[in-house]
């Protein structure tokens, strides 16, 4: 069954389901010269004009939209491809995820995939030799639509959707001072790569709990180099240099610091209650 479609701008290019016929030749053609180099971004854009033809001539496949940087023109030498798929509501989830990763595999030169779950939706994230990342998003059709600016339909029709919740600061701050908990006990029983590892974590989610304040993209770490100068000299002093104890303890002294300031324009009163505790830890 051929699903109706509603096609958006310029999609499909002219050729239609030809442009896929030709593009598996060429890259089953230039495939054994990618995988010994790195992926360039000519290479990149042939294959993500490729896959959305693909995902055009399937017609388990009823929209499909370019997410990520792609979407909205910021996609730089290292970028990688993110494709939302709408699977059709008859159509067999387990065998279209089967189909496609057969051809990720067969076609393309992936090396390894991991599975991550949104809501409904699975991301299958394929590694190529190349060193490329593909990102597949499989949305059922009732839920397929954009969660986040950086969405543009090819083809299909997007539902209305509430923007994907930034993460939850009071969550963060709990798991700030549960990290810094564990660091204080890896620092005593001279485990110190241990304490490393915890530190690290505050780190982490002190610089979410900034980027949040920010207004800057909290997850991932993506949003920090936008933070201000001294937030950023902060996070840089609070960084690890040895493991020696005492360079354990004032690391962690730092960034419990930072945590604390981060805390403050959340909940003046948790900062408060939390103020001793958290000196203590590093003292």
């Amino acid at each position: 069954m051929v699903h109706p479609r509603a096609v958006h701008a310029d999609w499909p290019p002219p050729g239609g389901t030809f442009c896929y016929t030709f593009f598996r030749a060429v890259t089953a053609y230039v495939r054994p010269v990618v995988s010994r180099a790195v992926f360039t971004p000519e290479e990149r854009e042939l294959l993500r004009e490729g896959l959305a033809s693909a995902a055009y001539a399937d017609t388990r496949i009823s929209g499909a939209a370019v997410t990520g940087s792609a979407a909205v023109g910021r996609a730089d030498r290292w970028s990688d491809i993110d494709l939302a798929l709408c699977v059709a509501a008859e159509a067999d989830r387990g065998q279209v995820l089967a189909d496609w990763t057969n051809r990720m595999y067969r076609d393309h030169g992936a090396v390894h995939h991991v599975d991550v779950t949104r809501g409904v939706a699975l991301f299958r994230v394929f590694l190529l030799s190349s060193t490329l990342q593909v990102d597949l998003a499989f949305w059922p059709a009732a839920e397929f639509g954009a969660i986040a600016p950086t969405f543009r339909l090819l083809f299909g029709t997007a539902n209305e959707r509430p923007p994907a919740p930034a993460p939850d600061a009071t969550e963060l701050i709990g798991m700030s001072w549960l990290y810094a908990l564990h660091a204080r006990s890896s620092i005593a029983r001279g485990r110190a790569w241990q304490a490393v590892y915890m530190i690290s974590g505050v780190r982490d989610h002190v610089i979410a709990l900034a980027c949040l304040r920010h207004g800057l993209p909290a997850v991932q770490g993506r949003g920090v180099d936008s933070l201000p100068p001294g937030i950023l000299a902060t996070l840089s002093d609070g960084l690890v240099r040895s493991l020696d104890t005492a360079e354990l303890k004032r690391a962690l002294g730092v960034i419990s610091e930072a945590l604390l300031i981060e805390i403050e324009p959340v909940d003046p009163g948790l900062a408060n209650r939390l103020a001793g505790p958290l000196r203590e830890l590093a003292s």
